[in-house]
């Protein structure tokens, strides 16, 4: 599911996913736990505001981002 990611760039320059929108809905990302770098790729395992966990790849060639993975809150 192609989506679109508001990014914010921490102490050392790297960029961090801050905000997911799908369509017209916005996810606050609370927390960024983990990352990880394939050779067409950055992933991001986020925590959404609303508790739902989020794998997020980003296309480093388009600058394109996507959702490979929802876990809901509870499950």
């Amino acid at each position: 599911m192609r989506i679109r990611v508001e990014c914010l760039a921490g102490f050392r320059g790297e960029e961090a996913p801050r905000r997911i929108f799908f369509g017209g809905r916005a996810v606050d990302v609370s927390e960024v736990r983990d990352r990880w770098l394939s050779p067409d790729h950055r992933y991001f395992k986020v925590l959404g505001a609303d508790g739902g966990e989020y794998i997020l790849r980003h296309d480093t060639e388009s600058g394109g981002w996507e959702l490979t993975s929802f876990r809901r809150a509870g499950s």
